[in-house]
């Protein structure tokens, strides 16, 4: 039996050496195979790689070529749409051409129509304004509605809309009863000489005395009536009332009189501007007659009174009073004059 020393000594390996030999021999033969196997997947690697690069440059050749297929086609369309945009440019200029053309043909052929019915409306206005009577104007727009009718011009319509706007209007406007409020201004007029002042002082309530049966009840109502009279007396020496106003408290009876004369003048005023129909003034005139006769005056009183309630009745009625005016009219015949 031989043992590790007798094994050197004689020179053959031992058994744990040719154990580590085998186990070389083992690993390099599995390092063989996987190296073998490796090289076998990469080979298979590296075709499928080919055969994918080789089918991605055929892909990205036909995308070049759709690419280029498509600029082209781009560029095609591109040169159409810029010959359609030009075509449509010369046809938009001729289309803009012929419409200034036509218009200028049409201004001239209307020209003469609109002036001569925006003057017509003008003098029919001014006469309504002179007379009171809104016949001038109703007539003057039924006149121009006929003779829109017979133009048959489409961009008149928005003149036939206004004269029919204004003949409904005008139609149905109240008018105010100038003999009605002339007298009510002659009345108020009458009346200023009439209405206390507010620093007037009150007239005295006297009793009536009765009729004395006796000397005794003759005396007794002569005592009174004296004693009456003395306490009136007295009662003018000291007055308190309620004034709102401070400066009719300072009215003199010289200020007393200008001021009832420019009550009348004003009064006055307000009537011409009735008869001439200057309506703004009119309303001007009564709202500062209103507004004297509430300062100066005494407004308990019953001619106070009567004259404010004159002063709102006349009011009221100017207040739904409107000139007969065709202005929507008008603005849509200068608008058709300008071509809008």
């Amino acid at each position: 039996m031989s043992t590790p020393e007798t094994s050197k000594m004689d020179g053959r390996p031992s058994a744990w050496q040719r154990g580590l030999r085998l186990a070389l021999w083992a690993l390099l033969a599995m390092a063989l195979v996987s190296s073998a196997f490796l090289w076998q997947k990469l080979d298979n690697i590296q075709t499928q790689l080919a055969r994918q690069s080789s089918e991605a440059g055929l892909s990205a050749n036909q995308a070049l070529a759709a690419a280029r297929q498509a600029q082209d086609v781009a560029v095609d369309s591109a040169a159409k749409v810029a010959m359609f945009d030009q075509r449509l440019a010369e046809v938009a200029l001729q289309r803009s051409q012929l419409e200034e053309l036509m218009q200028s043909l049409s201004h001239a052929r209307d020209e003469n129509l609109l002036v001569d019915m925006e003057a017509a409306l003008a003098l029919a206005q001014q006469q309504a304004q002179l007379t009171g009577s809104i016949e001038p104007v109703v007539l003057a727009l039924q006149a121009v509605d006929v003779r829109l009718a017979r133009a048959a011009q489409p961009r008149l319509a928005r003149v036939q809309r206004a004269v029919a706007k204004d003949l409904a209007r005008i139609k149905s406007m109240t008018f105010s009863d100038t003999p009605a409020l002339l007298l009510k201004m002659d009345e108020l007029a009458q009346l200023i000489d009439d209405i206390p002042l507010a620093n007037a002082p009150p007239q005295p309530v006297l009793n009536r005395p009765q009729l004395a049966r006796t000397p005794t009840e003759a005396a007794v109502q002569w005592g009174e009536r004296i004693l009456q009279s003395v306490q009136t007396e007295l009662k003018d020496l000291v007055r308190v009332s309620r004034i709102n106003d401070p400066q009719a408290v300072l009215l003199s009876p010289e200020q007393s009189f200008f001021v009832r004369e420019n009550l009348k003048l004003r009064v006055l005023n307000a009537r011409l501007g009735l008869m001439a129909r200057q309506v703004d003034a009119v309303r001007s005139d009564l709202k500062l007659t209103g507004a004297t006769i509430g300062r100066y005056f005494n407004p308990g009183a019953r001619n106070t009174q009567t004259a404010l309630a004159l002063l709102k009745q006349m009011q009221a009625e100017f207040a739904a009073f409107e000139q007969p005016r065709v202005d929507e009219t008008l603005a849509a015949l200068a608008a058709a004059a300008a071509g809008h």
